[in-house]
């Protein structure tokens, strides 16, 4: 019989595509995932899952090393952020279909923050692709998300490790998925020929995107992006500190940390090394959890 999962999945950008090697090795070992919370790129790889279009969206990730990445990104340079988000939603609603929450096949709760009225907002109904796009707004890097009587930003935030937003079943376990963990990093075996493609491919668009920002900024506007840069790591120390108080309140029966260090917020070229990493950390927990009870 299998055993049924409450899964938690944090935010943390591109790191978070390691929730798909997660996901792939839980269903592997047997597991049976009932419910999802997620925050952020948890939110988005949750959504993904539970639409059924995990593969089709894996498949797509693994190619964006072959695309123009940044024909996707269309900047605002705004006092609110830096990318309209537009381009790159359109494209997640081929994954993300026009679907209530309500009707899925499992429960799933996506994390956002109004930071209007200063608190938490859970989405546990309702369109299923605006939760979503609440929810992965990265405060300074995507322009919020607007309602008549609140602005919506990422539910990182306020709750990173939505724990307390996962509808529990009977006798289930409790996963929670950190890709923000300060532990060391797990680099999975790649050949060399590999590696030096994806980086050379990388770091070729990384010049193209940096020539083209000192092309259209000005002095002032670049001064502004050292900003979004200084308050987003700001913020990402606050996000981890909270966390990991969140974990030690409500200690799961299964933590898959992924190292902070496993990749950037938008390294996203490294989806297939992201996707081994947590499949390799996932079976290492899995394993320790079961020798667990095999003891007891």
């Amino acid at each position: 019989m299998k055993k049924n999962v409450s899964l938690v999945l944090s935010g943390g950008g591109a790191r978070g595509i390691a929730h798909i090697g997660v996901i792939e090795e839980l269903e592997k070992q047997g597991f049976n995932i009932k419910s999802i919370s997620g925050t952020s790129m948890g939110a988005l790889i949750g959504g993904v899952y539970a639409v059924g279009k995990i593969k089709e969206y894996k498949e797509w990730i693994y190619s964006l090393d072959k695309l123009e990445i940044f024909r996707l990104i269309d900047f605002t340079f705004s006092s609110q952020g830096l990318v309209k988000g537009e381009r790159v939603f359109k494209k997640m609603k081929k994954f993300i279909p026009d679907v209530n929450i309500e009707e899925l096949k499992i429960n799933y709760a996506a994390t956002a923050t109004d930071i209007t009225n200063n608190k938490e907002i859970v989405f546990t109904n309702g369109r299923l692709y605006e939760a979503v796009r609440a929810s992965v707004s990265i405060p300074t890097v995507f322009v919020p998300v607007k309602t008549k009587d609140s602005l919506l930003v990422d539910g990182g935030i306020m709750n990173n490790v939505p724990i307390s937003n996962v509808k529990r079943t009977k006798n289930d376990i409790l996963i929670v998925v950190n890709v923000n963990a300060d532990v060391p990093v797990y680099k999975p075996p790649t050949s060399k020929s590999v590696k030096d493609k994806n980086q050379k491919a990388y770091s070729q668009k990384m010049n193209s995107f940096k020539n083209h920002l000192q092309n259209i900024l000005p002095i002032q506007q670049n001064e502004r992006f050292a900003y979004f840069n200084l308050i987003s790591k700001t913020i990402n120390i606050l996000i981890n500190q909270v966390s990991a108080m969140v974990i030690e309140k409500t200690p799961p029966d299964i933590l898959i940390n992924i190292s902070i260090d496993s990749c950037g917020v938008f390294d996203f070229y490294k989806a297939e090394e992201l996707v081994k990493i947590g499949k390799h950390i996932a079976l290492k927990n899995i394993k320790e959890y079961k020798n667990k009870l095999n003891e007891d």
